[in-house]
């Protein structure tokens, strides 16, 4: 085995040297991630120039968010499982983890696809979705619900190449899937004129490609640290449940944002009709602005993923000061690309908003969006490598509260009251009052993230010190 395929360099390597090398692949393959989302909007913002398709996309995101939540569900909780027992030196049971993990994946996108041609109308009902576009919304969502077990498998088991130290090889299938995306998007909604239907086709089929290189690697490859074997894929009840509970922030943070996007859909339509701009009109702009805003946020979760391994391998391994750096590390990382990502929305808005194919005062709304959601970007790094901490080390309840802060606790109170009191206190309309809600949720956040992390960092030098011997009471650390 070369010295790069050794997982338990986590343990012994320089840990600047490390977090880049996991991080930057896991930061591009994030952003190659949301370009499936980003692909299919901008092309059917060139194809479709009255936004109808962007209003599909927009109606979509929910369920397209709902989708990601499976894969890491399964893929992010069994891979932090994963690394504590490949620093505890347990190599058979991570096969035995990752054969699991796929048994999850496969039922999941089951019972995805068999949900989405049986309760379809209920769910279009449940979107707000208006007459005019109800029929393409149908399809899109049935096609990409149908085709998610390529989702579920590639994306999922995609977190297992971090452990086993392959951060580059993630990297390499999340782009080649996305690449095959735009070149079928092109192909279908462009060339051929398919419209909406042709771009969830192309979607399922960039994500095929995506998966194919993960799944070769775990069954093929002779220098895998530990391989996907048909006889691991048997399911243990203890194991399912580990996976589940260290996945479950990840999880409740995607279903969180798919309530959250329900309810912004239905507000933006509501201040959207009482708006010059229209409720189609408000939701392509506006959409627009999150999806501007979700490439933003891709880096610093790519960080924590990045993280994430490291983070689980030393903290298996207790190696405490190791824990304590790399958390500061990845902290500090995050809140300079959120720096970076901050200027950017600030100093090109309307170049950004330009990208999805918005003209005239739709590109002029949604550029001003931009702006106003960004306004606490250098502070969402923090709090993003902060509430992943708790998922990466074994702590399972502490990751979901932190998880579910923005989106739960916040954000869907300011949305359902907060719009006319920002109108009235800024001088601005209600449907822009739903914009400013995303600043003062991430403001919120980050305060009630930065007590958590001050606890425990207090005991994590306890635990180096020797003044305390025990890392966890709760049975579920005991477990893993």
């Amino acid at each position: 085995m070369k010295p790069s395929d050794n997982p338990d360099r986590m343990g012994t390597e320089p840990l600047w040297k490390l977090l880049l090398e996991f991080s930057i692949p896991a930061i591009i393959m994030m952003i190659f991630n949301m370009l499936y989302n980003v692909v299919d909007t901008a092309f059917l913002g060139w194809a479709l120039p009255d936004g109808s398709g962007v209003a599909v996309m927009t109606l979509a995101t929910p369920v397209m968010t709902i989708l990601m939540a499976f894969p890491m569900l399964a893929g992010q909780g069994g891979s932090a499982l994963g690394a504590i027992q490949l620093g505890r030196g347990e190599r058979d049971v991570v096969e035995r983890t990752l054969g699991n993990t796929t048994f999850l994946l496969i039922v999941m996108a089951a019972v995805v696809a068999l949900f989405a041609w049986l309760f379809i109308d209920p769910l279009l009902n449940l979107l707000a979705t208006p007459d005019e576009i109800r029929a393409t919304t149908r399809i899109f969502i049935q096609i990409i619900c149908v085709g998610s077990v390529f989702q579920c498998l590639g994306m999922g088991l995609n977190n297992f190449l971090r452990v086993a130290g392959k951060p580059n090889l993630s990297l390499a299938a999340s782009v080649l899937g996305t690449v095959m995306c735009i070149i079928f998007n092109f192909t279908f909604v462009i060339l051929m004129g398919k419209g909406v239907p042709g771009s969830a086709v192309a979607t399922i089929l960039g994500q095929c490609c995506g998966m194919i290189p993960v799944i070769w690697y775990f069954i093929a490859a002779k220098t895998a640290p530990f391989h996907l074997k048909l006889s691991c894929c048997k399911p243990e009840l203890h194991l399912i449940g580990q996976i589940c509970m260290l996945g479950m922030a990840s999880f409740a943070m995607q279903c969180a944002q798919v309530i959250t996007s329900l309810i912004f859909n239905e507000v933006v339509t509501k201040y959207g009709a009482l708006d010059a701009i229209g409720e189609t009109g408000a939701l392509a702009s506006i959409g627009v602005a999150f999806r501007s805003m979700m490439i933003t946020f891709c880096p610093l979760i790519g960080i924590t993923m990045g993280a994430q391994p490291i983070i689980g391998y030393n903290y298996g391994a207790r190696n405490w000061q190791r824990v304590l750096d790399i958390f500061k590390l990845a902290a500090l990382l995050g809140t300079a690309f959120g720096l970076v990502f901050f200027a950017a929305c600030h100093l090109v808005p309307d170049f950004i908003v330009s990208v999805f194919g918005l003209k005239g005062a739709l590109a002029e709304y949604s550029a001003r969006c931009v702006v106003i959601m960004s306004t606490f970007l250098p502070l969402v790094g923090f709090q993003a490598v902060g509430s992943n901490y708790f998922q990466a080390s074994g702590q399972p309840v502490k990751a979901m509260v932190l998880s579910l802060t923005r989106q739960v606790l916040f954000l869907i109170p300011l949305y359902l009251f907060a719009p006319p009191v920002f109108a009235s206190w800024f001088g601005f309309t209600e449907l822009f009052g739903v914009v400013a809600c995303v600043p003062a949720a991430d403001l919120l956040s980050v305060v009630f993230t930065a007590g958590f992390v001050a606890y425990e960092v207090r005991k994590l030098r306890d635990l180096r010190d020797g003044k305390r011997t025990e890392v966890s009471r709760s049975k579920f650390a005991a477990k893993v």
